[in-house]
């Protein structure tokens, strides 16, 4: 199909009047968004809730780890006498 037929075929389209939309099609629509948009609520929460659990118990686990403090020296024993 060539653009000018594509381009036709969509102006066809275009000037069809629209089908009816049956009636009980905006409360069905309006029940499944707000469904949609509950589950997604729910979900970020949750998600910020997870992040939010791991980084409480990475500060608890730095806290006690230490990870930033050097390891004692396990090479050479320690000096004393002097």
């Amino acid at each position: 199909m060539h653009l000018r037929d594509r381009e036709a075929a969509v102006r066809r389209m275009l000037e069809r009047t629209p089908p009816p939309v049956p009636p009980d099609l905006y409360p069905e629509v309006v029940r499944r968004g707000s469904r949609m948009l509950r589950r997604r609520t729910v979900v970020r929460r949750l998600l910020w809730l997870a992040l939010f659990a791991a980084a409480l118990a990475f500060a608890i686990w730095a806290s006690f780890a230490r990870p930033w403090a050097e390891p004692p020296s396990t090479t050479t024993p320690p000096i004393s006498g002097w």
